[in-house]
């Protein structure tokens, strides 16, 4: 399996800017976090940020043209004004599921490239991210339900 995850506007800045809303760990920090847990799942994953709304479109096109499985994608600053990245979601082959750190209803705002996504995860901090994941991966393997329960050791992990 092939995910592309995209890092949207000012992502890079993760773990400096504003702490108080997305914590510490740094864009490195998580990356690594992310590519061991898709090592520990068997999944190629590709992470990629783009501060350039029509940078981000370029990637996405570019893996959809290769036949990549799924899109993670945390907007970001593009999630307010990102009718661009709208249109490119709604035209590609690969499912999206769209991520936030912070819980943005809780905040005020809406998030125009969310309606192009099969869901969205946000509010649980850098664990929006693992979350994302394992939505990507049950809605790949045709699992769209929520009937189908969480296991017992996913639901009690400490990782982020």
């Amino acid at each position: 399996m092939k995910l592309l995850l995209i890092q949207g506007a000012n992502m890079e800045y993760l773990g400096r800017r504003q702490p108080e809303i997305y914590g510490r760990t740094t864009a490195a920090e998580l990356d690594q976090m992310l590519l061991a847990e898709a090592a520990r799942r068997n999944i190629e994953l590709r992470i990629r940020y783009s501060n350039i709304e029509g940078e981000a479109i370029n990637f996405i096109y570019e893996a959809d043209r290769a036949g990549w499985n799924g899109l993670l994608i945390n907007p970001a600053g593009f999630h307010y004004a990102g009718h661009a990245l709208k249109d490119c979601l709604r035209g590609i082959a690969m499912p999206t599921v769209e991520i936030h750190i912070s819980n943005i209803d809780k905040r005020g705002m809406r998030s125009v490239t969310a309606e192009a996504a099969v869901g969205m995860i946000s509010g649980f901090g850098l664990n929006s991210y693992f979350l994302a994941i394992e939505a990507m991966v049950r809605h790949l393997a045709g699992s769209k339900s929520c009937s189908t329960a969480l296991s017992p050791a996913t639901l009690n992990r400490t990782d982020p």
